[in-house]
This record gives C-alpha cells, sequence and structure tokens, in this order.
C-alpha cells in the first residue's frame, strides 16, 4: 500500500502485499522443513502454526523501514518480530497495549505514552523510551522512511523519562488521530543496533538486514526461496504481562507461486491460517466439508475494511465534468461487482466515503446516502446525460456533450494478476458500455500502474484509499478530496490521486480532525455531500483489512463472529488469537 505523508506506510505495503503474480518460486515437497532440527518446525506439525497469503517471492532483506521487507517485518505487518507501541482493534476501534502500556492525553495538544516497564529486545536490552524517540525522529533525519510524514501532525517527540514518552501535536493543525494511527503502525527500533547503521549508511530503507532484532515473541529462524521460519522466544518480556506466550511454538509462511497453489495447501489443511483471495471459500466446508472458516458463516463473510475506489482523473477533458462522473457512477453494477469479483465478500457498494459497518457505521448517514448519492441505475444515468448535461448519444452508441467531447475512450487500469480488482473494471466496462460510455480495461505491471496513478497519467483506475484505522474515516476522506499537498500531474502524488479540488474541503477536514461523535457526524456529512455532489472517485466495493480464513485441522481456537475471543485481522490486534490457539483434538 503506498503512501507518503500519514498514509504512506499502509499504501505501500498494500500495493507489496496484495500482488498476486509474485516472483515466487514453485512451492514443492513438504512443508515441514523450514526449521533447524533441534529447535525448529521439522516433524513438529502440532507445534507449527503455517500462515500464507503474505509473502509471494523470495525475501531479500528484513529491514522494518523497507517497504518490501520479508514478512512480517515491513511497517504495519503481523507484529511477530517488531512491534509497535499500541494495536488497532477493528472491531471496536480501541487502541490495545503492546510495547505502551497506556495512551494519556493531558491536554488538546499532548498525547503521553507510558512505556511497558518489563519490555527487551530480543537480545535482552530494556526497551527504554529513547528507543521510541529515535525511532519516530527518523522521520526528519530520513524522511525516506515509510512514515516520513510523521511530523505533519506530530511537533516534537521527547522522552520525559526512560519510560514515558511524550508527543506535541501541531497547534496549527492538530490532529491526534493520524498521531495514534501512527502509533499503531510504526515498528519501534532499537538504538542501540540503528544508530551505528545510521551513521554508516545514507538510506537506511535500503540497508540489509538478515538477522533482525526486535521485540516481538518470535525470532526469524531460516529463510529460503519457498519459505520463512520462525521461532518462539521463550523470553518473550510479553509473557509477564498476559500471563503466556502465544500457542504455536513455529511460524512458518510458505511461498507459493500463485493463488491456486496457496488454496489447494489451505484446503489440504496444509496452510492453518491465510489471507489471501479465495473466491467461493464457503464451497471448501458446504461442498467439501472441510474444517474451514472465515469470520461470518454467510456472506459477506469478512469485515470490511477498506473501499477499493474508482479513481477518476478530474483533469481528463469530459471526466472534469462533476454530471459527467455523477452519470458514470449511475451506470455501474455494483451488486454484480459484489457478486463477482468479490466473490460475495461484499455488500453492493454505497456512495459514501465511510464504510457503513464496522467501527465507521456511527458517522455513516443513510439518509444523506439516499438524497444525495447514486446507485445503480441507468435510467438515472442516461436522464443526467441527455436532460441535464444535453449530450447526444452517437451512431456508434456513445454519448457526446454539446461541445463535442465524447464520452470516451477512455482506459481503466489496475495491475496485472489483481484478479478481483480486474474483475471489477471488467464490470464497470461493461455496464457503463450500455450506458453510452466507450470505456475500455488494461492491466499494466503492479510498478507501471503505480507510477501512472500517482502522477495522473490515467483515466479511470481501481485502486486503493485509507483503510479502518485510528484515523478513519477522515484518512479517507483526506485521500480522496484534499487537494492540501497533492503535486500536480506529472508528479507523483499519494492520495486525491485525481487531483480534485473544493476550497470548502480543507476547512471541514480541519474541524473533523479534532471532533467526536454527533459533532463528527455532521461535519463528516457535509464532506460526504461534496463527494457525492462531485463523485471524483466511486466506491466500487468494500475490502477487509486482511482476508481472514482459517483451517482447523491441526488447530483450533480462532475467533470468528459467534465467538468474537479477538479481531478477525493479522495486523495490529490480530496477535491476539495466536494466544487463544489449542492443537485441534483429533
Amino acid at each position: 500500500m503506498t503512501e507518503k505523508s500519514a498514509s504512506q506506510t499502509t499504501r505501500r505495503q498494500f500495493l507489496a502485499g496484495v500482488s498476486l503474480a509474485g516472483a515466487g518460486a514453485a512451492f514443492g515437497g513438504t512443508l515441514l522443513t523450514g526449521c533447524s532440527s533441534d529447535g525448529g518446525a521439522g516433524g513438529k506439525r502440532s507445534k507449527t502454526l503455517f500462515v500464507a497469503g503474505f509473502q509471494w517471492s523470495p525475501p531479500t532483506t528484513f529491514n522494518p523501514l523497507n517497504p518490501n521487507a520479508g514478512w512480517p517485518t515491513a511497517q504495519d505487518n503481523m507484529q511477530l518480530v517488531f512491534e509497535t507501541l499500541f494495536a488497532f482493534n477493528l472491531l471496536n476501534g480501541k487502541l490495545e497495549p503492546q510495547l505502551g502500556s497506556k495512551l494519556t492525553a493531558p491536554d488538546d495538544h499532548t498525547l503521553q505514552i507510558a512505556l511497558q516497564p518489563k519490555a527487551t529486545w530480543q537480545d535482552g536490552k530494556p526497551v527504554t523510551a529513547d528507543d521510541v524517540v529515535y525511532t519516530l525522529e527518523l522521520a526528519k533525519s530520513h524522511p525516506e522512511v515509510p512514515f516520513g510524514s510523521f511530523f505533519e501532525y506530530a511537533k516534537s517527540v521527547t522522552a520525559t523519562d526512560p519510560h514515558t514518552v511524550t508527543i506535541e501535536l501541531d497547534a496549527k493543525q492538530p490532529n491526534p488521530g493520524m498521531v495514534k494511527s501512527s502509533l499503531t503502525t510504526i515498528y519501534i527500533m532499537p538504538k542501540h543496533i540503528w544508530a551505528p547503521i545510521e551513521q554508516k549508511t545514507k538510506q537506511l530503507t535500503e540497508y540489509t538486514v538478515t538477522k533482525p532484532v526486535g521485540s516481538g515473541p518470535y525470532k526469524l529462524d531460516k529463510y529460503s526461496a519457498s519459505q520463512l521460519a520462525y521461532t518462539r522466544d521463550e523470553k518473550y518480556w510479553g509473557k509477564a504481562v498476559r500471563g503466556k506466550l502465544p500457542a504455536p511454538q513455529y511460524l512458518v509462511h510458505p511461498i507459493f507461486k500463485d493463488n491456486s497453489a496457496g488454496n489447494l495447501a489451505f484446503e489440504r489443511g496444509e496452510v492453518d491460517a491465510m489471507q489471501q483471495f479465495t473466491p467461493e471459500i464457503w464451497k471448501m466446508w458446504q461442498n467439501k466439508h472441510e474444517p474451514v472458516a472465515t469470520w461470518y458463516d454467510k456472506a459477506p463473510y469478512q469485515v470490511p475494511g477498506s473501499i477499493p475506489m474508482l479513481v477518476i482523473n478530474t483533469t481528463k477533458k469530459g471526466l472534469d465534468n462533476p454530471k459527467v462522473r455523477r452519470a458514470l457512477a449511475f451506470a455501474i453494477d455494483y451488486a454484480r461487482i459484489a457478486k463477482t469479483a468479490m466473490s460475495q465478500y461484499s455488500d453492493p457498494a454505497k456512495s459514501s466515503v465511510i464504510l457503513p459497518r464496522g467501527v465507521e457505521e456511527e458517522y455513516f448517514d443513510a439518509q444523506n446516502v439516499a438524497q444525495h448519492g447514486w446507485k445503480y441505475d441507468p435510467a438515472q444515468a442516461r436522464s443526467i446525460l441527455e436532460n441535464e448535461l444535453g449530450a447526444k448519444k452517437g451512431s456508434d452508441g456513445v454519448y457526446k456533450l454539446p461541445d463535442g467531447t465524447r464520452l470516451g475512450p477512455w482506459s481503466a487500469q489496475t495491475p496485472t494478476g489483481w484478479s478481483d480488482w480486474q474483475t471489477a473494471l471488467q464490470v464497470v466496462a461493461e455496464s457503463t458500455k450500455e450506458a453510452g460510455f466507450d470505456i475500455s480495461t488494461k492491466f499494466p505491471q503492479q510498478a507501471q500502474t503505480t507510477t501512472a496513478v500517482q502522477n495522473g497519467n490515467f483515466d479511470l483506475a481501481c485502486w486503493y484509499v485509507a483503510g479502518v484505522s485510528a484515523a478513519s474515516p477522515w484518512q479517507r476522506f483526506r485521500d480522496v478530496l484534499d487537494s492540501r499537498g497533492v503535486a500536480k500531474p506529472g508528479t507523483s502524488a499519494f492520495y486525491n490521486y485525481g487531483r480534485f479540488h473544493d476550497s470548502r474541503v480543507a476547512p471541514l477536514l480541519d474541524k473533523a480532525a479534532t471532533q467526536t461523535g454527533a459533532e463528527a457526524k455532521q461535519t463528516y456529512g457535509e464532506l460526504d455531500r461534496i463527494f457525492m455532489a462531485n463523485a471524483p472517485m466511486i466506491p466500487l466495493m468494500y475490502r477487509p483489512l486482511d482476508f481472514y480464513e482459517f483451517n482447523t485441522g491441526t488447530w483450533s481456537g480462532f475467533p470468528t463472529a459467534k465467538h468474537p475471543t479477538g479481531p478477525p485481522q493479522f495486523r495490529g490486534a490480530g496477535i491476539d488469537w495466536l494466544y487463544d490457539l489449542k492443537p485441534t483434538k483429533k
């Protein structure tokens, strides 16, 4: 998921994480070959949890500052080796203690973090406030790091004492939500290891790490082109806090050549927990009677956490007209996208920047959407084009505006191999063709698509904006509507890729940043109306933060909606359910 600015880390990792066409070596042979014979997984299946869906190519580094670091050491990933100060729980929106034991706000412009007093690094040295300050201040000295925008919203970070960190917010642009979000995504790093590295390395993100030292409950054992293997740290400091260690003694992540290989291994019980788009997963338990499950046992099966958008380049002739964009929005068959592209893991998308389920539900205004938004309605699309715009359909079935602007040809793109997003765009092209638009699809390589979208060199694209976090839905509204800090076309932007501008947005966003409850809902409602009136992006579907799927053939105790002992996620508070697993009784 890319992003410079406060959302860069997540987005950059997203782009690295969801690519399904990686260069991973073909997987073969037994899965139980990853660790050393005296302390590894060899032959110890009942003690080993196999996880898949995160790593699609051989790892080259475990540097937590590198967005393509081997699983799980890239920022905002599963907290096995490195840990954040707090862990975001997508079920309730709360920040759970991690390296930080308590977060308080002495005043409107200050956040204070009390650290876990017994926390240690895996080499035995204590975790201190100096480590936290050192890590966060890398955003100043090395702006290339994934969290390089941290000081857009924080003014200073100081170590008040060895176990207390004080963050002063920027009084000119106070945004506690964005700072709190950073505290749940930035891995804290040991200063005694990284300060010497920094002295001899200009680009810290490029420094190669093969033996990472974090504060988490697992250590890297071995890695190869076919898998990564981790061993539980029996001296992990968190045992004193939780009263126990994570249940699996070993963790192994096989590297599959593609989704099909991963799905087959998962169905066979060779993988226990997986973050991977798996079409019609319910057939594994309904038709094949395999011990497979997801969070919900019926549609939508997953908890929504993000909104892949049809991003519209508002600088393009024709697409620069908000009424054309609204007509386009009425022409898209959202139910078909939910059924085909998302395999029923999504409700049909609504015309709001806010997720209608989960922690953002309190801000969602159904009446606002019904009155000002859109839904699949080809007749309404035709009415806008003909009655409001005066467009006329040519002999080729494509509308032209009164000034002669033809509604196409426009291309809609997303990376090759991202099969669910590709299918969504095919639905867009087919349903809008019936409504009088000329849209085709193209699927370049990920790197080409990333560059095109960020530089504004595109017509339409299926792309990502901020998911659920401690800063949502504020951050998503920023990504969709805010023009501040967005480079002109030709230079990389990391949000508002379509270069939309409305002077009403900035003051509303600044107001919402410090609001809560009913006040925040009212302001977000105003922002949503600006969004719906202008349609700079169009929500296509809802996607979970992580696809949460598990097989109970070897391990049981995974949380579900009926037994919510932990959240259905891998990152953040997803570490919780590792402690509740138990070997399945045979």
